[in-house]
């Protein structure tokens, strides 16, 4: 697919202050017709994407850090996803599959089997979002098991579904106002090494004694799952400290739990593999995808052992809209654009880059606790230099300098105190280097710091 539009500009520009007039005028005709429960990061309006540039309808060329949440990690115009896409378009948009079948549902089972972790005969499924994929993965542990339970852990964020609400840590905006939950959801410590109580030597050890007490508690013979992020996302991203995972997948087998890796966020080459557990070596039961499994389309997906995935009786898992289609071509893009390993090499160059520019900080900016993360999937933490008090006014105010300047970036963490960092992984290093000083520079100024 070729497109007749001029290429977007690879540079940051400010055409109007941000957010402009014209985008200031759509917002104010959403306010008026979208419910006030929807929230903006940023209150402009988008034209065009392309690379690692957001132009909006006034002109504003503003560098994207921010990949529409780790959707388009490919890219919001990627060659790839596009062709593919419009050459379903031209044949039909939808059947259903449980109705009648097309290739396409097929063929991205075929790629997750094959590449997922784990060198065990597989079955997937393919669901529209993360939320769905993670309840499903649920009911199959729960169909394959006959246990209720799940354990999930602090700064879990896995939907904003019921059941996934349940599972999510996070009060504030996810779950607030929304009880009662479902029950049978227990949660456990994850070993973050910066706030360990002990310190980040223990994190490890003391967090997985936790986790056996906790099922101790409730006898380990009525959990179904064990959930887990790699790389926990709107907690923070927080990376576990070393031997957590492996021990986790201990656990889960001694006591015969199904391991559940939710890589939603964290997969799909955002941290330089094709899935961030494979930093671990740790192979799950039962693994989620979605995010930038399509490319911006709707997709998500279980995959896991067939003996699992195929104790669910016929008929109890699917959904209208489930494998849409024009989401599975789009995601067979996605798997095109991998293939020369590229976007993988990116991601480990988007991290060697940025952490040369935001690991400084740690010397020279008293509030910058942390700068974590793996690949293209990076963040940094604020938080009083003495007690580790949380510092969300800081998280805050920088985050509201850099979409001043032209550059988008989300704030997340339990107590919304970390910015996170999600570049496309087709960004060009100057655009990076540009949005990295941005960054920095909003960050010195936020903190006094010449």
């Amino acid at each position: 697919m070729v497109s007749t539009l001029a290429p977007v500009l690879q540079s940051r520009h400010i055409a109007h202050p941000i957010p402009g007039p014209r985008s200031r005028h759509l917002h104010e005709q959403r306010s008026s017709e979208v419910t006030s429960a929807f929230g903006a990061a940023l209150p402009v309006f988008i034209e065009r994407a392309e690379g690692g540039i957001l132009l909006d309808v006034d002109g504003n060329r503003i560098i994207d850090f921010a990949s529409g949440i780790a959707v388009t990690s490919v890219g919001a115009t990627n060659t790839f996803v596009q062709a593919r896409v419009a050459a379903q378009l031209d044949r039909f948009t939808h059947t259903c599959f449980m109705v009648t079948e097309y290739e396409g549902f097929t063929e991205v089972c075929r790629w997750l089997n094959a590449h997922t972790p784990g060198t065990f005969d597989k079955r997937s499924a393919l669901f529209s979002t993360g939320a769905e994929a993670v309840e499903n993965a649920i009911k199959i542990a729960r169909a394959a098991t006959g246990r209720p339970n799940v354990l999930v852990f602090d700064e879990a964020y896995h939907g904003r579904s019921l059941l996934t609400m349940a599972m999510t840590a996070k009060e504030n905006p996810y779950k607030m106002g929304f009880g009662p939950f479902p029950e049978q959801i227990f949660r456990a410590p994850n070993a973050a090494p910066l706030r360990w109580p002990t310190g980040p030597e223990n994190a490890c050890a003391e967090a997985l004694a936790a986790v056996e007490a906790i099922l101790a508690a409730h006898g380990p013979e009525t959990f179904a799952a064990m959930v887990i992020e790699p790389i926990q996302g709107e907690g923070g991203f927080l990376v576990p400290a070393d031997g957590f995972l492996t021990g986790l997948r201990r656990i889960a087998d001694e006591h015969e739990i199904i391991f559940v890796i939710d890589e939603i966020q964290a997969g799909m080459g955002r941290t330089g593999r094709l899935f961030a557990s494979e930093h671990e070596g740790v192979v799950a039961d039962l693994f989620i995808t979605a995010k930038a499994l399509a490319g911006g389309l709707p997709l998500s997906a279980v995959t896991g052992r067939t003996a699992l995935m195929n104790a669910v009786h016929t008929g109890g898992l699917g959904g209208t809209y489930a494998g849409n289609p024009l989401s599975c071509a789009a995601a067979l893009g996605v798997f095109e654009a991998f293939e020369d390993g590229s976007l993988l090499a990116n991601a480990r160059v988007i991290e060697t880059i940025a952490r040369a520019h935001l690991e400084p900080l740690l010397d020279s900016v008293a509030v910058v606790a942390e700068v974590r993360g793996r690949g293209a999937m990076l963040a940094i933490e604020f938080a009083d230099p003495l007690t580790l008090t949380p510092r969300a006014d800081v998280a805050k105010a920088v985050a509201a300098a850099c979409h001043a300047d032209g550059l988008l970036v989300l704030v997340c963490g339990t107590f919304g105190n970390v910015i996170r960092l999600l570049p496309p992984l087709v960004i060009g290093t100057d655009l990076l280097e540009d949005g990295l000083r941005v960054l920095t520079t909003a960050i010195k100024q936020q903190n006094g710091v010449a």
